[in-house]
């Protein structure tokens, strides 16, 4: 838990130039120097346009309206062939001009000349800065890392070179049409690619903004029309070469600014000879402790600064002396809460659930410390002493549950280590405990409190099994969301927000006492996930949903699920805070936590697995500073029992062009906050509302990047965009055809759109893309050629589109939570029997087929490719399901459902959104 000296309360920072060789060597004029960057940092246009043709021809009419579908023309389409072309690496773009097309001369009007850079201000300053510059290694963060992408501009560079194109040829009463080969898609792998962190800034799967360029000035941010904000993900796992240092201070204690409390960093600048530092968020001198002192060399900077991690690296964790403690370290500590009503007894939840809970007993972290519990319910309460003195637990059965008490308050909770044998023999027999039990209720809310009564004094993890919907007790739900009416009406929010005020009231106690609430959710019927995704939404935890469960299909997920979820590497009784640099503050979080104060997150257990978002406004109306700064602080209780604090740190420039923040763009936070901004606003509105304001941001930003250039080029027919953003709008069609998002009552159940929802809104960034946009293989030419010797060790990979699923086929598609494994109606059986058994070759129900490895070479590669694509998305398992084409109900669900470029949910192809997107950037406001 988090002291309030963490909470510092900050005052206005003072100004200071870290440049402050550069100010020696050229003295402020009017304006002052100290509120311009240095002149290689950010190029500006000419001070001049290039001469435009005083009279162009006017324009061709167009009429741009979108080509139908080949299923819907009235002759038939050309065969397709059965080997569809790879997209391996993004589709050709523009020409050597900056904006020429794919098709079309590029514009008539000569190239500007050559000219120097705009830097502002006055023309003497303008003179001044057109004399030579010391070379960049006298800079301050020379030698820390690399410059900062798009930065330090080599000569002659102008940032329009980044721009994407797209034609949107037509003629006069002609379709407007698009190259499909031509539309921007994502390269294979590109979801776990980080672009690599600048200076000593913290690696971006840790913190990653959705521009690396601060606006200067509100009037410039208004522009932006995206999110300005960041997508963290604090404990995020990272290779072996790169894990977070560990520094301690011994009893010397962490080195922080005494003003806004900030963590020692790269960023601070000593003076004096070592003796003072200068905070880079606050701008406050801090004395620094006698112990700490360092010299410092010629260029100002500590003779031991790549020594020490914190002062070199943008990540590290401090180990927190006991002035950050109010309590002894908790250990870790698992509380099972498991609904042992008929559905979970015959579904196989039980034994799958007891089976895998004590397979994961020897890997549970913080041995010797851990501790763990349970507790059984249906329409009764049943509590275990665990008690080590025992050979066999005992049984408490309390069938009062309007008012639950503890029966043996001691023997609930108790130390793994010492009651091994007992904790065993009791996952051993519950499955056969409750063999024959016939009980259809479920006392969910009762049980409830009485687990957080047995976990009151020390808090932990919590994790419960839901089979059915809450009928007895505090906490009982209702049937509802299955009316059609409801939709497209103000009445249509509140079926995905909780019903009872009782489980956000609960989700609320668990909070204060340290508890993260996990829930597991399992039924063919409504269970309302909205209101039992409520706890994990307010406790940090997640929501994994298993709609008709059956354990010979499902039972590979629970198990890979569960298993994760007890062993990954989690942060116990946890608070977060975010500090930002003079003038930036942080407005609005997203993502599953408790706001216990304006800006701390408490978080009760925290895991490598949860990612948040954050929003940032401009708190003064013009930013003077160069860089701007960023810290995210995660307190917390190791497994091991140490307290820590995992510092993130990152400087990112301030600009005064808007066409920087573009080029600066991170398609995957951009993403990642748009997203659980979508979410969230479905909370409070309908379904169409929440796309339409996410298709709104998209639709502004690139009519103002457009307008940016449609005075100095010809834009007639094309669609323009940053390279950095050039998949935007594929991401936003695809977001608004996810389950969260998509159509109405018919598209998905109540239960499905709100456990997505609450995926999305902890997702990281490589999985959120992933689930976004498909990926498409196919499979029987992959397995062959490999067989034959081929020798191919990947797959290409395919657009998600119905048509290039050939008949003769195998297709895979992966959204990073489950595989669908797509037959063609005229696929060879033989081929099926390899890979599946000869069972299943003229099977006509696949619906439970399990995919078991068979003893042959064809089906010994495909499970050794499904192994290699699970390994790049470890936050769950991916089963695998089978679908045959012509079973038309699951075929939309599992199959269509995943083509994001064709027609469905009542949205366009990929095609025809783009000429929709391009007709209306083209509309004036």
């Amino acid at each position: 838990m988090s002291r309030s000296s963490d909470v510092g309360a900050r005052s206005p920072p003072l100004p200071f130039n870290p440049y402050q060789q550069q100010q020696q060597r050229y003295p402020p004029m009017a304006p002052p120097a100290a509120d311009f960057p240095p002149p290689q940092f950010f190029p500006r246009p000419p001070l001049s346009n290039p001469p435009l043709d005083p009279t162009p021809p006017p324009p061709p009419p167009q009429q741009l309206y979108s080509r139908p579908p080949s299923s819907m023309l009235s002759t038939p389409p050309p065969p397709i062939p059965s080997k569809a072309p790879p997209f391996a690496s993004p589709p050709p773009f523009a020409a050597p001009h900056q904006f020429q097309g794919l098709q079309g001369p590029p514009p008539s009007h000569p190239p500007p000349p050559p000219q120097a850079p705009y830097f502002g201000g006055s023309p003497a300053y303008q003179q001044q800065q057109q004399q030579p510059l010391p070379p960049p290694s006298q800079g301050y963060f020379a030698g820390i890392a690399p410059p900062l992408p798009g930065v330090a501009a080599p000569p002659g560079h102008d940032i329009a070179d980044e721009f994407e194109s797209l034609s949107i040829s037509s003629a006069p009463g002609t379709a407007a049409d698009v190259k499909v080969e031509a539309l921007p898609r994502p390269p294979p792998d590109s979801c776990d690619t980080f672009a690599q962190p600048a200076w000593s800034n913290c690696h971006p799967r840790y913190f990653e903004l959705t521009t690396n360029a601060i606006p200067a000035s509100h009037s410039l941010a208004a522009r932006w029309h995206l999110p300005l904000g960041a997508v963290i993900h604090p404990l995020a796992e990272a290779p072996p070469e790169e894990q977070v240092p560990v520094v301690d201070f011994g009893t010397s204690g962490i080195v922080r600014c005494r003003r806004c409390r900030t963590y020692i960093n790269p960023y601070d600048k000593f003076t004096d000879g070592g003796k003072y530092f200068r905070c880079a968020i606050c701008n406050l001198l801090n004395d620094v402790p006698m112990d700490y002192v360092c010299a410092l060399d010629e260029q100002g900077k500590r003779r031991d600064a790549m020594d020490r991690p914190e002062l070199s690296q943008g990540s590290v964790d401090f180990v927190a002396p006991m002035e950050y403690m109010v309590r002894p370290p908790m250990p870790p500590v698992y509380f099972f809460l498991i609904d042992v009503s008929i559905t979970a007894v015959r579904s196989g939840i039980l034994q799958i659930a007891a089976d895998t809970i004590k397979s994961c007993l020897d890997k549970l972290p913080g041995y010797p410390r851990t501790q763990i519990g349970f507790l059984t319910f249906d329409s009764t309460l049943h509590f275990y002493s665990l008690k080590s003195s025992l050979t066999q637990p005992q049984m408490v059965v309390l069938a009062q549950v309007d008012d639950p008490f503890l029966p043996m308050p001691d023997d609930l909770l108790v130390n793994l280590s010492e009651s091994r044998l007992v904790v065993e023999a009791l996952l051993d027999s519950l499955p056969s405990i409750f063999a024959n039990n016939e009980n259809v209720e479920s006392a969910l809310g009762p049980a409830l409190e009485a687990t957080t009564s047995i976990m009151s004094e020390i808090g932990g993890k919590l994790l419960i099994f839901q089979s059915t919907l809450p009928s007895l007790g505090v906490g009982r739900l209702k049937l509802r969301g299955q009316e059609a009416h409801v939709y497209q009406t103000d009445r249509e929010p509140a079926l995905r927000v909780a019903e009872d005020s009782f489980y956000k009231q609960m989700a609320a106690k668990c909070s204060k006492l340290q508890i993260g609430v996990n829930v597991y959710a399992f039924s063919e019927k409504y269970t309302d996930v909205a209101s039992l995704g409520t706890l994990a939404k307010y406790t940090g935890g997640q929501v994994c949903y298993y709609p008709g469960f059956h354990a010979a299909v499902d039972g590979e997920k629970l198990t890979y699920d569960l298993s994760r979820d007890l062993t990954r590497e989690t942060a116990w009784e946890a608070v977060m805070r975010i500090r930002c640099g003079k003038g930036i503050k942080y407005s609005v979080f997203h993502g599953h936590f408790m706001l216990r104060s304006s800006d701390l997150l408490a978080l009760p257990a925290v895991d490598c697995d949860k990612a948040f978002s954050v929003q940032f406004a401009l708190e003064d109306t013009l930013l003077t500073s160069q860089l701007a700064y960023f810290q995210v602080a995660l307190l917390y209780t190791s497994s091991s029992g140490e307290r820590r604090i995992r510092v993130h740190t990152a400087a990112v420039p301030i600009v005064q062009e808007l066409s920087v923040m573009y080029k600066e763009a991170s398609i995957g936070a951009v993403v990642g906050v748009l997203s659980r901004l979508a979410v969230e606003k479905s909370l409070n509105d309908k379904l169409e509302n929440a796309r339409q304001y996410v298709h709104v941001k998209m639709v502004n930003a690139l009519r103002e990047y457009k307008n940016m250039y449609a005075v100095k080029h010809s834009l007639m027919g094309r669609i323009i965009f940053p390279e950095s953003l050039k998949l935007l709008p594929l991401y936003v069609l695809a977001l608004s055809k996810s389950v969260p998002l998509r159509g109405g009552f018919m598209d998905a159940t109540p239960d499905e759109r709100s456990a997505a929802g609450y995926q999305m809104m902890t997702m990281s960034r490589p999985s959120l893309l992933k689930l976004l946009y498909p990926t498409l293989i196919r499979l029987d030419e992959y397995l062959l050629q490999g067989s034959r010797g081929g020798g191919v060790d990947s797959p290409p990979q395919l657009p998600p589109t119905a048509e290039v699923l050939d008949p003769r086929g195998a297709f895979v598609t992966s959204d990073g939570q489950r595989f669908v494994l797509w037959l063609g109606n005229v696929l060879q059986p033989e081929f099926v029997a390899a890979i599946l058994g000869p069972q299943v070759a003229h099977s006509s129900d696949l619906r439970k087929v399990p995919v078991v490895e068979q003893e042959n070479d064809l089906s010994k590669r495909f499970h050794a490719l499904l192994a290699k694509l699970r390994k790049q998305n470890r936050w769950c398992h991916q089963q695998c399901v089978v679908v045959r084409q012509g079973e038309s109900s699951r075929e939309l669900q599992l199959v269509h459902s995943n083509m994001v470029e064709d027609r469905g949910a009542g949205f366009p192809s990929y095609m025809e959104w783009m000429v929709q997107i391009h007709r209306q950037v083209q509309q004036k406001i």
